[in-house]
């Protein structure tokens, strides 16, 4: 038997009826997809963090007033 567990409560997943599988795997295909997007968001961030340090390092040294 296999079981979900949603609000510390276990249900038979064979007992669910259509629309509630349905929504499960709705929810678990978004599930998915917040995993893709923060893993796209990491890499964004870190190519920003590169980006920043290439142009500081590209800028001409700072001039004293």
């Amino acid at each position: 038997m296999s079981t979900i567990i949603i609000d510390d409560i276990a249900y038979d997943l064979t007992a669910l009826s259509e629309a509630a599988k349905q929504q499960l795997t709705n929810v678990q295909a978004a599930d998915a997809e917040i995993q893709r997007l923060q893993a796209q968001l990491a890499i964004a961030t870190t190519a920003r963090a590169a980006y920043a340090r290439a142009l500081k390092n590209a800028l001409p040294a700072a001039v004293s007033h």
